[in-house]
C-alpha cells in the first residue's frame, strides 16, 4: 500500500495531440503529429518534462487506449519505456468508440457485438500480457480497466433500448468472467457520460453506473470486488449534476476505483462553459468544490489513481499544452493540502449552529489557502 505521503497521479496519452480539429486548428502543436510523435514519446515527455516539475511525493503513472495508442504492434515498446521512466500502467480503456457505431457491446446487431466483445477481450489479453511487468496487482496501484461509456449510446427512442441494456449487462457480465480468469488483478470501472458520441448513453450518470454492477452482482452473480466507477468531474458537471455528491455516492458504495480530475470550466469563476455546454476537458480547478472532494477522499482512505483527463486550449502551443498538465497536478494537491488543513470538525459545529455564513467564510480560507499552495508548488 501506497503510504499516506504518496500521491498516484496518472497522465492520459491522448493529451498530447496536435490539435482537435474540426472547427478548431488541427495542427496547432505540429511536434505531436501523430505520424512522428507515438506513445513511447508521449511517456517519455512526461518522464522529462513533467515529472520533474511536480513534488517528490507525486508518483506517476500512464493511461491508454487500446489499440489507438497501444496495440500488439507496438505493445513491448510501451512496456519497456514504461519501464525504463520507472513509471507505471495506472489505466487502460478500449477504444472502442474509434471502431464500433452502433453499440458496441450492446449493439443490436450480433455480428458487431461480436467483434466489440472480442476487441475487449483484446484489451484485457494486452494488460496481462506484454503490460503486465508495468503494473502490479497491489490494491493501491493495481490498474483499471475503464469502460467509457462512448459507444453504448443510441438516438432513437423505442422498446429497443431495453435490449441493449440486457445486451450491456450480458456482455459485461462475460468480460469481467474474462479478466477474472486471467488473474482478476484489474479494477474495472465504467466511466459515466451523458452523451458523446451518441445523444443518448446507457450508463449517463454515476447512480446509473452503480446500479449497474448491483445489477450484475444480483443477475450474474459478477462480484462488486474491484468494480465501481471512473469518475470524471466534468461528465457530472455537464449533464448539471453535483460531483461533490457523485463522489458521496461512489464513496458509500465503496465504488470510486479510478478518478479522471479535469472540469467543465464554469465552476472556478473564470473560465466559461457548465452544463450543456460539449466536453471541454478543462484541467484541474481549486475551487471550493474540489476541496470538499478531497477530504472525503481522505476520509474514505481513497488512495488510488487520480487521472487527468485534460485537453490543450485549441490556441496551446507545446510549452503551454505541457504546462496545462503540470497545473492540473499542482491544482489537486494544493486541493488536497487545503482539504487536510481545513478544521472540518470545527466547520461542522458551525453548520449545526446554521451559521452558514462564517462556514463559508472558511471554506473560502480554505480556497486562498490552495492558491497560495499551488503558487509555491509551481514556483519551486
Amino acid at each position: 500500500m501506497a503510504d499516506q505521503g504518496t500521491s498516484l497521479h496518472s497522465i492520459c496519452r491522448w493529451t498530447f495531440n496536435a490539435g482537435q480539429g474540426g472547427f478548431l486548428p488541427a495542427d496547432m502543436r505540429p511536434q505531436w503529429r501523430s505520424s512522428s510523435f507515438g506513445s513511447a514519446d508521449a511517456i517519455k515527455l512526461v518522464a522529462d518534462e513533467i515529472r520533474p516539475r511536480l513534488p517528490q511525493h507525486v508518483e506517476l503513472g500512464i493511461e491508454l487506449h487500446y489499440d489507438a495508442e497501444v496495440n500488439e504492434d507496438n505493445a513491448e515498446e510501451i512496456r519497456d519505456v514504461i519501464r525504463d521512466t520507472g513509471m507505471t500502467l495506472a489505466m487502460i480503456t478500449p477504444g472502442a468508440h474509434f471502431h464500433f457505431g452502433y453499440g458496441g457491446v450492446c449493439s443490436l446487431d450480433a455480428d458487431e457485438r461480436a467483434k466489440a466483445n472480442e476487441f475487449a477481450q483484446k484489451t484485457v489479453d494486452l494488460a496481462y500480457g506484454p503490460l503486465r511487468d508495468t503494473w502490479t496487482a497491489e490494491d493501491t496501484r493495481a490498474p483499471t480497466l475503464v469502460l467509457w461509456n462512448g459507444s453504448f449510446g443510441y438516438d432513437m427512442a423505442s422498446i429497443a433500448i431495453q435490449r441493449m441494456y440486457r445486451n450491456l449487462k450480458e456482455n459485461i457480465a462475460g468480460l469481467c468472467r474474462y479478466e477474472e480468469q486471467k488473474g482478476g488483478q484489474l479494477f474495472i470501472g465504467f466511466e459515466p457520460k451523458p452523451n458523446e458520441g451518441h445523444p443518448a448513453m446507457l450508463i449517463p450518470t454515476v447512480a446509473s453506473g452503480l446500479l449497474f454492477w448491483r445489477k450484475l452482482e444480483e443477475e450474474y452473480g459478477i462480484s462488486r470486488e474491484r468494480k465501481g466507477i471512473n469518475k470524471e468531474f466534468g461528465h457530472s458537471e455537464m449533464i448539471g449534476l453535483d460531483h461533490v455528491h457523485d463522489s458521496v455516492e461512489e464513496l458509500d458504495d465503496n465504488g470510486m476505483v479510478h478518478v479522471h480530475l479535469n472540469s467543465q470550466g464554469y465552476n472556478d469563476g473564470i473560465s466559461l462553459g457548465g452544463p450543456g455546454k460539449f466536453d471541454i476537458d478543462n484541467i484541474t480547478r481549486i475551487n471550493g468544490m474540489n476541496i470538499a472532494i478531497a477530504g472525503l477522499m481522505q476520509e474514505a482512505g481513497y488512495l488510488r489513481w487520480k487521472g487527468h483527463d485534460i485537453q490543450p486550449r485549441p490556441y496551446d502551443n507545446r510549452e503551454q499544452a505541457v504546462d496545462r498538465v503540470v497545473r492540473s497536478v499542482l491544482s489537486w494537491e494544493a486541493c488536497s493540502i487545503a482539504a487536510r488543513e481545513l478544521d472540518n470538525r470545527e466547520l461542522l459545529h458551525q453548520l449545526e449552529l446554521r451559521k452558514t455564513a462564517v462556514a463559508e467564510d472558511m471554506i473560502r480560507d480554505a480556497v486562498m489557502d490552495a492558491q497560495k499552495r499551488f503558487d509555491e508548488m509551481y514556483n519551486a
